[in-house]
């Protein structure tokens, strides 16, 4: 048998995985793997960004849209400590991905040796599973391991470090797809007592709704979840991250749940006599006050990770088992139901929410544009269909709010670390993972400038991102905290910001700018007719708040409307 390079293993690996494309940014330690990669050009599409912290968010929006491993590549050192947001990040939305870092040769390990750092150690906490290859006999089978642990069970971030001479190390390749790991059980068993518990309080509840979690999205149970919530007639409202699971205009949809959710969906948790949380793990900014939670409900819990089960919140029935999976055994059970007169309760809090705040947002007197009718206009402009990419602050939540999604896997953004910087990398790597597909990018003019250097990458691969950039020269979110709850003192959060289009000008790509509401749809549809990518800076009003708002620690009962 022929001998090959540990570099040459690894690219033979990638390929036999079926990725296409990787993220990522060359420097000494990995130069092996990235001069093999020269010869595989036919087969494995390298994007080259500006920045590691860019590749590893281009490798999850890749990977959101596309339910594909993401992979990216980094050097040793600070090439490699710039992945660690990027990794958090992953670890708690339950993105697959694959980091390949090289490092200095194993000789030198633990010397302090140029550019090296215990990647190890470091990643351990934000990530699925690491581990450190010295011997290139090891690759084939840990790298294998890597794409199983990573895509499996709930899914995760995964970091491999290669040190130099393993990558030049010459051996006989033999390639086995890991199937499984002795002690590692993703999929757990499913508990048919626990199908029938849930089932019969399913059956015998007055007042339920479902809470749709990821999950959903990440088990492909999109269809499974349709059936169950119109069989049952029960409502369905979404976390931040489960937003598209379902179409925002299903009639037993009721909305967004949250801290800047919907009315009617954070009021009526506290009155439902039941909620089936299906894919989501009960985070802070959906519960509030943890004692103050569901007061009135037994509580079902589907959740394929058994470390969320119980863990913030006390449940009645937990099944531990794949969304689709739980909804598939669960689907026969249920009896054929409808619920008018709770279905027009959360009808009666839309028109409270409206009449408060939506009707003022989208329909007031003021000269300045604000970032409701910017989302409200693309959202109707692109039917529900557009893969909306989001950056983190009051933009996202407001996105979150109007933007009808209409299709699955549309909504990419980050929610349990709240990174700012994520959505323009992203945004380039969910337009690669989804290139039929219009992806919208939609910023502030904070988070843009903490990865503002992929708009080179967007430009040098011809990347037809649209990028809406919304700029109220304010660090937005932060100024309405200190509004709010810190007397006006807004420490720190004003911006004097740069001419954004003559940055983009300087990366070579087209740019408008609109201040005027008159010409605001004008400028929307030139984004969207045009081919390639598109930034249009929106100029927003300056102290535009985000309600409905349930305070931090508070109940979802006191959600504020203004």
């Amino acid at each position: 048998m022929k001998k090959i390079s540990g570099s040459d293993a690894i690219m033979q690996v990638l390929v036999k995985e079926g990725v296409q494309t990787i993220f990522g940014y060359p420097g000494g330690a990995i130069m092996p793997i990235y001069d093999a990669l020269y010869n595989y050009s036919d087969k494995l599409n390298h994007i080259l960004t500006r920045h590691e912290q860019g590749a590893i968010h281009a490798a999850q929006g890749y990977s959101r849209v596309s339910g594909k491993v993401g992979v990216c590549f980094a050097t040793s050192g600070p090439g490699a400590t710039n992945l660690i947001t990027g990794l958090a990040d992953a670890q708690i939305d339950s993105t697959p991905l694959v980091c390949i870092t090289g490092q200095v040769p194993s000789h030198l390990l633990g010397t302090d040796a140029f550019q090296e750092s215990d990647i190890i150690g470091i990643s351990m906490p934000v990530t699925k599973w690491n581990n450190q290859i010295t011997n290139a006999d090891k690759i084939s089978e840990i790298m294998s391991k890597a794409f199983y642990i990573a895509a499996s069970g709930r899914p995760g971030p995964v970091l491999i470090d290669i040190t130099k001479d393993a990558q030049f190390a010459k051996i006989k390749f033999t390639y086995k797809k890991c199937e499984k790991i002795r002690s590692y059980h993703p999929y757990p068993i499913l508990n048919k007592d626990s199908i029938k518990k849930a089932s019969d309080l399913i059956n015998n509840s007055k007042k339920p709704l479902i809470l749709v979690g990821q999950g959903v999205l990440l088990s492909n149970a999109e269809k499974e979840l349709i059936q169950f919530s119109e069989k049952s007639g029960i409502p369905m409202a979404s976390t931040l991250l489960g937003l598209s699971a379902i179409s925002c205009i299903h009639k037993n949809y009721v909305g967004f749940l949250g801290m800047h959710g919907n009315y009617g969906p954070n009021i009526k948790t506290n009155e439902a006599d039941l909620l089936i949380a299906i894919g989501m793990r009960f985070d802070d900014r959906v519960t509030g006050d943890t004692s103050k939670y569901g007061i009135n409900a037994k509580i079902i819990h589907i959740e394929i990770d058994q470390s969320e089960i119980n863990k913030i919140i006390k449940v009645d029935v937990a099944i531990n088992a794949d969304a689709k999976q739980a909804l598939i055994n669960l689907l026969p059970f249920i009896n054929k139901n409808e619920y008018k007169n709770w279905m027009s309760e959360f009808k009666k809090c839309d028109e409270i929410e409206f009449n408060k705040i939506i009707k003022k947002e989208l329909n007031h007197d003021g000269k300045e544009i604000k970032m409701t009718e910017v989302i409200h206009l693309i959202s109707e402009m692109t039917d529900g269909k557009s893969i909306i990419v989001t950056d983190v602050g009051q933009h996202q939540m407001i996105a979150s709010r109007y933007y009808k999604f209409t299709k699955p896997k549309s909504n990419i953004t980050s929610g349990g670390l709240g990174t700012m910087g994520f959505a323009l990398p992203a945004s380039l790597g969910a337009k690669l993972g989804q290139p039929k597909r219009e992806v919208i990018a939609i910023i502030g003019d904070g988070g843009i400038q903490m990865t503002i250097q992929e708009l080179a990458t967007i430009s040098q691969y011809n990347i037809g991102v649209k990028i809406i950039l919304l700029n109220n020269n304010f660090l937005g979110m932060v100024r309405q905290w200190q509004e709010l709850f810190f007397e006006n003192r807004y420490s720190f959060t004003e911006m004097k910001n740069p001419d954004f289009q003559k940055i983009a000008e300087g990366y070579g790509i087209k740019n408008n700018k609109v201040e005027n509401k008159s010409k605001l749809k004008k400028s929307i549809q030139k984004l969207l007719d045009y081919k390639n990518a598109y930034l249009l800076e929106v100029v927003v009003e300056k102290e535009e708040n985000v309600f409905p708002m349930v305070t931090s620690g508070d109940s979802v009962s006191n959600i504020r409307l203004e």
